[in-house]
């Protein structure tokens, strides 16, 4: 479990086949500086699992799934990523609850650059939308974020959006999104939660007396 605090920029330096699917070389020297051959370590919003490192450095494994779901197929060595390692039970819970289970990918529509903040617009795919809400958390990149604006329901083009502040924009790679980029959306787990217990909420059926039973 992650809480979308970011810790650092990594940087790709490798990206090799492996299967159907890729190992990625990542150079992210404070999350490796305690890193152990099996932990967990977000990249850029995707849980990977640590397969081999070295002193600045370490390895992983992305399958097939993983690289359909997010943007982790489209990085290449120099590529920046978010890094975060696993949350320790004794650290202060600074975000919201993050799995690194991305639920797919979203656009960028609009930067609106402010003076002490920016303001950054994304598409989001329709089956996402209703489990984003205005003032509700969402995990972009791996960085957990506060939604300030919220599309309609019945919008054809969902989208929602962000404000970012100069920490963020600085300890981030969102800083450098620009329109037409793709990212890693991650819903609060516990909008999920709510969503699958109500589409196993049986609807209440009629008796013949005009009740219900």
């Amino acid at each position: 479990m992650f809480t979308g605090i970011i810790e650092e920029r990594g940087t790709v330096t490798a990206v090799a086949p492996s299967g159907d699917g890729v190992r990625l070389t990542v150079q992210g020297p404070l999350v490796v500086s305690d890193a152990h051959q099996g932990d967990s370590i977000a990249v850029s919003g995707v849980c990977l699992t640590v397969v081999d490192q070295g002193e600045d450095w370490f390895t992983a494994d992305v399958m097939r799934q993983s690289l359909d779901m997010s943007t982790l197929g489209a990085l290449t060595p120099g590529s920046p990523v978010n890094l975060e390692r696993a949350v320790a039970t004794h650290t202060r819970l600074g975000g919201h609850i993050v799995q690194g289970h991305v639920d797919g990918t979203g656009e960028v529509l609009e930067v609106r650059p402010g003076a002490q903040w920016q303001v950054i617009r994304f598409r989001m795919p329709r089956e996402l939308a209703p489990l984003v809400v205005d003032k509700g958390s969402i995990t972009v990149e791996g960085v957990s974020l506060t939604v300030s604006a919220v599309s309609a329901a019945d919008e054809a083009d969902p989208w929602f959006e962000v404000s970012l502040i100069p920490e963020t924009l600085q300890v981030t790679t969102l800083g450098a999104r620009t329109v037409g980029d793709r990212v890693n959306l991650e819903t609060d787990i516990l909008a999920r939660h709510v969503q699958r217990l109500l589409a196993f909420t049986a609807p209440q059926t009629p008796t013949t007396e005009g009740g219900s039973r």
